[in-house]
């Protein structure tokens, strides 16, 4: 049977994005967005998600993509639905990954014409997607066809080459929006056997001139650091890891690295350094070159380290030819694939015996992780202790996703290392609060095991991301650690002013957590001890469905006890430093 337009047209370019190996959509409702809607719904290899908020929609995507690292598409209607995918784009273009935004449009002749749920949408995004294109109108043409078909597997092949990122096409459609889905040959037009544009991407790598030059460089350097930002280079950890024996340069490696975690040797690695660094002992210490892999970590005192040494040399490993350079320190931006390079450069470059400076590295990172476990041992709602709770509960293989703000920042001080599989996930590209709860879930629907901690703000920002757990019947333990308000902005400047800081920086909600979860079908338990904060993990770990475990926790204590740590930290550092002047 000859197919209509409209659907041969968008039957051709979903079946084109499913041979691209696009395995995934999520869908808001909406009439304008029909014929994607249901030629996405109605093939064989694709699964649909709904979500009815499309700001949900969008870091619930991301959430999938993120874990799958495979493009993700997502489909909505014309005018401010649009608009609400917003923030989950640039989160997507600044932390890499890839998502394939569908907007549905009016016709050209409906447009600046005062139609209802019509808005300029050529362009929306800027900057924020790698790659804008406005369809053409369907037609029944077998060239229309070859066009449309090449601009599905383009889109995937531009969201995964370099610098990985959204892309966005526009789709305006004309009335009737109701394609014949049903038809037998609905996703034929302009098929043929295989895809009909595939892309190959090759590893980058340097030219045996350019490593000549580094390595040679590199010989005349004594003391150095490896430095793992976040991101997934998990296929270069035993490379770095090796790396850095060769040299004996600490690793400093981020929670969101894939170094804390796993089953692979981590005597070299350092993980308390955000806590020691604040030590004027250990600032004082100047290394010769960082060779950092990842983008910038999550630590400010490692920041402000970095931004103290004037004279260091600073090599960036960025196989997705980035320009991560926040503290504009110069150097070198080297574009190439990290497992590559490393191994390269180790087995060029004469291994060294132990160095005093890898051994006083290691020294003070034992003695922060003695003071952290001493200090753990308090009784008290430190929020620190959730993820040193954590560290001992978690079941392996399981993806903990951790809000921004004070979540992030102490899953960074106080989590640790582990032998088991845990994946570290936040979204850092943008290092909003908004879309959280959706990421999250997101991640579960990948097929995670996931857990999420989040403070009382970001929660709120993102309730209606709860929804997901209902409507897919998807798993997770969320961690609500409830101080009633922005916690980081008690240890900023800001806590100084105190006649304006409770209504503008610590914004104290008031909402019962308790009806949020029981409105979306989830369990509540609010905890006051860490004994039932242990037992609730536990249980709700080995159980499924949405569970939300509060624990409430004082602004200003909290403050008080990371100074405390910090300044435990600092004695100790100094008392071992008097013991060790040569």
């Amino acid at each position: 049977m000859t197919l209509d337009p409209l659907t041969a047209y968008v039957g051709a370019f979903v079946d084109e994005l499913s041979r691209a190996k696009v395995q995934d959509v999520v869908i808001s409702p909406g009439s304008r967005s029909t014929p994607l809607a249901l030629m996405f719904a109605q093939h064989p290899d694709i699964k649909v998600w709904l979500s009815v908020d499309e700001r949900s929609a969008a870091f619930f995507a991301l959430g999938i993509a993120k874990v799958k690292e495979k493009p993700v598409a997502l489909v909505c209607t014309s005018g401010t639905a649009a608009a609400n995918y917003f923030p989950a784009i640039v989160e997507a273009y600044e932390s890499r990954v890839p998502l394939l935004v569908l907007t549905a449009d009016r016709p050209h002749e409906l447009r600046d014409v005062g139609a209802p749920q019509a808005i300029d949408q050529i362009g929306m995004y800027g900057k924020y997607v790698k790659w804008f294109h406005e369809m053409g109108l369907p037609e029944n043409d077998p060239m229309l066809f070859k066009y449309v078909r090449t601009n599905a597997s383009r889109c995937v092949a531009t969201a995964m080459n370099g610098k990985r990122g959204p892309v966005h096409l526009n789709f305006p459609f004309r009335e009737p929006l109701v394609p014949s889905y049903q038809l037998a040959n609905a996703f034929e037009a302009g098929k043929k056997d295989g895809s009909y544009l595939s892309f190959t991407a090759g590893e980058r790598n340097l030219a045996e001139a350019d490593y000549q030059i580094l390595i040679d460089e590199l010989q005349r350097y004594k003391n150095g650091l490896i430095v793992c930002g976040p991101g997934r280079y998990d296929d270069a950890v035993s490379a770095i890891i090796e790396l850095g024996d060769t040299l004996q340069f600490p690793v400093l490696a981020d929670p969101l690295s894939p170094l804390r975690a796993g089953d692979h040797p981590k005597k070299n690695i350092i993980e308390n350094y955000d806590a020691f660094l604040k030590s004027e002992v250990v600032r004082e210490w100047k290394p010769d070159i960082i060779i950092r892999f990842g983008a910038m970590p999550v630590s400010k005192s490692f920041l402000q380290y970095v931004q103290k040494q004037k004279e260091c040399t600073y090599w960036t490993i960025d196989e997705g030819e980035g320009w991560r350079d926040p503290t504009h320190s110069g150097g070198r931006m080297i574009y190439a694939d990290p497992v590559n390079f490393s191994r390269l450069m180790t087995s060029r470059i004469d291994g060294r015996s132990g160095t005093r400076w890898y051994k006083k590295w290691y020294e003070v990172n034992t003695i922060a992780v003695q003071e952290k476990v001493s200090y753990l041992q308090t009784d008290e709602l430190f929020e620190g202790k959730v993820f040193s709770q954590l560290n001992h509960l978690l079941p392996d293989e399981t993806a903990l996703f951790v809000g921004n703000s004070m979540p992030i920042r102490d899953f960074d001080s106080f989590f640790g290392k582990t032998d088991k599989e845990i994946l570290g996930l936040a979204n850092r590209g943008a290092n909003g609060i908004d879309g959280v709860i959706s990421t999250a879930f997101g991640v579960a629907a990948a097929g995670r095991r996931t857990v999420l901690v989040i403070g009382d703000l970001s929660f709120y920002h993102d309730m209606n991301g709860l929804l997901a757990a209902k409507l897919h019947e998807l798993n997770m333990t969320i961690i609500l650690v409830n101080n009633s308000g922005g916690g980081i902005f008690s240890f900023l400047p800001q806590a100084n002013h105190p006649d304006h800081f409770e209504d503008l920086f610590g914004t104290p909600i008031g909402i019962s957590f308790r009806d949020a979860t029981t409105t979306y079908g989830g369990n509540y338990k609010r905890v006051g001890t860490w004994e039932t904060f242990d037992e609730a993990c536990v249980v709700s770990f080995e159980s499924g469905g949405l569970d939300v475990i509060e624990i409430q926790t004082n602004r200003e204590q909290n403050v008080q006890l990371h100074k405390g740590y910090w300044k435990n930290v600092d004695s100790a550092i100094k008392k071992w430093a008097d013991n060790n002047v040569h």
